[in-house]
This record gives structure tokens, C-alpha cells and sequence, in this order.
């Protein structure tokens, strides 16, 4: 393969792709899809996030808070109220500021912080809301020492709320179709047209076709599934790890877009193929929206290995250390991919070369 080659063709892919009805249902179905289910569960037209205020010695905090842009801020009468309203997810976070406060973070000694959040609340609110909590107390205790705030999680800790149960589905919506569909609709469309023989007479190789193809493919799934996240607020502070999995994953779903179009012979055959095989893709996100179900068969689906973590990193919190051996599992996946994508190329390849 030559990478000037390469170039030279993803540059073409680039430039006409927008032209295709492919390309723009690729990018506008996972936006329309977002916005639908979003609206009906409530993630996307949810209120900003929800910070309760118990103030018990009228402090200047409070009056920072209530200035916050971004954050619904609400005074509640007593700290059994705060803890009631947290509990019942009517706040997703509140916190006590004893009588006090701020005389003794002049002083130097800042009392501890009672900090409520709602087992409920995304993880993405939850780190928001303390983490401008914390920057009001440090404002508040100017050269003071730090604040100790003492987190209590209150509700079902377990409870994942539907809306945000279902985002594993959207993400896979938008990275199955701009990986998977656009480079497999794209070299149906090209074999069946005879331009993928009329372009292996110049000195581009199948290879270089499929490699700017698939980078198109993955780099639209990317931009697409960090859309997704953003729309839905999924973001928690690790844009880095979320944007590592959807890359695996648009890697993954680009070589099997690869792999269909090379096999498939016509478009009919292409969209069925899609929808049997889009049974299997998205099976894990079955098994995130009834988690009693039994836990070991979605891992037995590749997709698994890349939404899982997703899913682990932008609702649950969780870390990459924590969702490390699942994703180098789903970077396995795809290195093993490149074997049926070569076959399926040179298979295709010797087809172009006999209409040629």
C-alpha cells in the first residue's frame, strides 16, 4: 500500500462523501436518534444540574452559588429536607453550611462540609457539582486550608435511570452507521457501478481503497459517538478514555463495514446482512437495559468489548484502569479483523480485475 495513495483517495472520499445520501444519513440519523430517544426518557431536556443549599449561618457561599451559571441552585430549610430531596432525586446534590462557616475559614479552620448526592444522578453531574462546590469553599476560604467535604451518596446506588441506560444504543447507532454503513454502502455502490475496476487500472491497490475507505468510515464513527456523548451530557472529566473506546470501537465497526462490502453483491444483499448481523451488534445493549439478565452472554459479542467500557466511563464513572482489559480485548478483536478484510480483498479485487 502507499500511504501518498492513501491520502490521495481519503482526500477524495472527503470531498464527495458529503454528496452521498449515505453520508448525510450518517450523520443526521444518530443526531435524530439522540434527540428521540432523549426526549421522550429526558436526558437531553433535562434541567441543569441540581445543587440544594442548607445555609445555617446566612455565609457568602450561598450567595456565590446562587450567581452560578449552568447550575439550578435551590435554598432548602434543613438538612433532613436536603437529605429527603436528594434521596428522591428532586436534587442531584446538596450540601450543608454550618453556622459559622465562614468566620472559621477566616480563621483558618473551615469546618467539614457535608456533601449529598443522588444515587441517581449521573456521574458526569456528581463531578460537576463537587467539583464547583469545591471551588466555592476554597473561594470562600481564600488562603485558607483546604476543605474537607464529607460525600454522602443517598437513594438506589445501583439505579441507573432508563434514559441513561439506553445511551450505550444511541452510541451504537452512530458508530455502527457511519462506521460500518458508509464504507460498506460505499463499495457496493462502487462494484456495482464499475468504478472500483475502472480505479484499480491506476497504480491504487484495493488496499489503498479499503484503508481510505475504513479511515473515513472510523473518523466520522469518532466525531459521531463523541456527538452522541455530548448531546447526552455523558462526559464526566474523561473525554480522553471515551474518545479511546469509540475509537476502538469505529475501528471495529469500519473492518466489518469493510468486510460487507467487499462480500456483499448488491445492495439487498448489503441491507439484510445489516439487519441480521445488527441483532448481534447490538445485543449487549439488552443486557445494559435488564441487568438481571445473565451478564456473560453479551460478552460474547465483540461490540461488547468497546460500549461496555463506554458505557462504564460516561454513567457509572468509572476509570480506565477499570475498563483497560476490555478495551485491549476489543483491540484485539480488530487486529484479528484484518484477516477476513484481506481475504474478502483479494477476493474482491480478482472480481474487479476479471470485469475490468
Amino acid at each position: 500500500m502507499s500511504p501518498r495513495i492513501i491520502l490521495r483517495l481519503l482526500a477524495k472520499e472527503v470531498r464527495l462523501g458529503p454528496r452521498s445520501p449515505v453520508f448525510l444519513f450518517a450523520v443526521a440519523m444518530p443526531v435524530l436518534i439522540t434527540v428521540l430517544i432523549s426526549a421522550v426518557f429526558g436526558n437531553l431536556l433535562d434541567p441543569s444540574p441540581r445543587l440544594g443549599i442548607v445555609d445555617q449561618g446566612d455565609s457568602r457561599m450561598t450567595a456565590a452559588a446562587l450567581a452560578l451559571e449552568g447550575i439550578d441552585v435551590a435554598l432548602v430549610d434543613g438538612e433532613s429536607e436536603l437529605r429527603r430531596r436528594v434521596e428522591a432525586h428532586e436534587l442531584d446534590a446538596g450540601v450543608v453550611l454550618p453556622a459559622g462557616f465562614d468566620d472559621a475559614a477566616a480563621a483558618g479552620t473551615p469546618p467539614p462540609l457535608e456533601f449529598y448526592v443522588s444515587g441517581s444522578s449521573l456521574a458526569s453531574t456528581r463531578v460537576l457539582l463537587a467539583a464547583a462546590t469545591l471551588d466555592l469553599a476554597t473561594d470562600a476560604t481564600d488562603t485558607g486550608p483546604p476543605v474537607d467535604v464529607e460525600v454522602t451518596r443517598l437513594g438506589d446506588e445501583d439505579f441507573v435511570p432508563i434514559g441513561d441506560r439506553l445511551l450505550p444504543l444511541m452510541v451504537a447507532y452512530a458508530v455502527m452507521i457511519a462506521g460500518l454503513f458508509l464504507p460498506a454502502a460505499s463499495l457496493v455502490e462502487e462494484r456495482g457501478s464499475g468504478t472500483l475496476a475502472a480505479l484499480l487500472v491506476s497504480p491504487a491497490r484495493l488496499g489503498d481503497v479499503l484503508t481510505a475507505k475504513g479511515t473515513l468510515g472510523a473518523t466520522l464513527a469518532v466525531a459521531m459517538g463523541m456527538a452522541t456523548l455530548a448531546l447526552n451530557r455523558a462526559f464526566s472529566g474523561n473525554a480522553a478514555e471515551l474518545a479511546l473506546g469509540l475509537a476502538v470501537g469505529s475501528i471495529m465497526m469500519a473492518e466489518l463495514g469493510l468486510i460487507l462490502g467487499c462480500w456483499a453483491a448488491d445492495t439487498n444483499t448489503m441491507f439484510t446482512a445489516i439487519k441480521g448481523g445488527g441483532i448481534i451488534i447490538f445485543l449487549p445493549v439488552i443486557f445494559v437495559l435488564w441487568p438481571g439478565l445473565p451478564q456473560w452472554i453479551p460478552q460474547l459479542v465483540p461490540t461488547y468489548y468497546f460500549l461496555q467500557p463506554i458505557y462504564e466511563i460516561s454513567v457509572l464513572g468509572s476509570g480506565l484502569g477499570d475498563v483497560a482489559l476490555d478495551l485491549a480485548i476489543a483491540a484485539g478483536i480488530c487486529v484479528v479483523l484484518l484477516l477476513p478484510v484481506a481475504a474478502v480483498g483479494r477476493r474482491a479485487e480478482r472480481a474487479a480485475a476479471l470485469v475490468a
